[in-house]
């Protein structure tokens, strides 16, 4: 049984991660392919290594998380060949209970699995601070897009995938947020879902991209590839 570990409070209650990129992996890196990370005894998180990463190069890292009663295994489809085409590192953490906490009953831990996730990736691969995405499908998106934005100051893109709703208690940094709906959604209507966040994330200030396709609650591949590219294209230099 998974137990939560009651030291990992303070700003977590908000949504706040302690994982910083930018430290010097202390690990060997892990060979290209599937890796379960060995942070959870239950419902592990799963990491994909592409092929060719060069050590002391910073390598883009896309966190995707899944929907309500999904798993790893039920996004991995639609996001794994784009990894191993764009060479960029994909982390898929496990909700501990058939959806995310922050869904149930605020963060507790799933946010503390994350946390530990990520700084386990960062131990072995030197991540790239620009290119530090979470995405997520349905209240994965809402996932998403609630602690992305919580943790705007680390995370650098938030690309969501009919989401619900999204819970901030506290704003962060200024990350780029991609949101795609199907106009046809009957289980979470684009009325009262995409269309009412990008509203008020645009009168917040964030650089919004709204993709809105003819389609049910669902995951569109070719909207996919939009957001990849959405994730990977270069950064302004300052």
């Amino acid at each position: 049984m998974e137990t939560f570990d009651a030291s990992f409070l303070g700003d977590s209650l908000l949504g706040r991660l302690s994982f910083r990129p930018g430290a010097v992996p202390d690990k060997q890196a892990l060979p290209a392919g599937r890796h379960n990370l060995g942070i959870a005894s239950e419902r592990d998180a799963v990491l994909i290594v592409p092929e060719g990463l060069q050590p002391g190069v910073p390598v883009p890292l896309l966190v995707m998380f899944h929907g309500a009663g999904g798993s790893a295994d039920k996004v991995l489809p639609f996001v794994i060949d784009h990894a191993h085409q764009h060479g960029f590192l994909l982390l898929l953490p496990q909700s501990l209970f058939p959806t995310w906490d922050i869904v149930v009953g605020g963060n507790g831990p799933d946010l503390e699995r994350l946390d530990k996730a990520l700084h386990e990736v960062a131990s072995r691969f030197l991540i790239n601070p620009s290119h530090l995405g979470f995405a997520g499908f349905s209240d994965g998106g809402s996932y998403a897009l609630s602690v992305g934005v919580t943790n705007g100051d680390i995370v650098s893109h938030v690309i969501v995938f009919s989401a619900g709703f999204m819970s901030v208690l506290q704003q962060n940094g200024a990350p780029r947020i991609f949101i795609a709906h199907g106009l046809e959604d009957e289980q979470l209507p684009i009325e009262t879902s995409a269309r009412p966040h990008v509203t008020k994330l645009k009168v917040a200030g964030y650089d919004v991209t709204s993709v809105e396709f003819r389609g049910p609650h669902h995951i569109e591949p070719a909207v996919v590839a939009l957001a990849i590219d959405f994730f990977l294209e270069p950064t302004a230099q300052p």
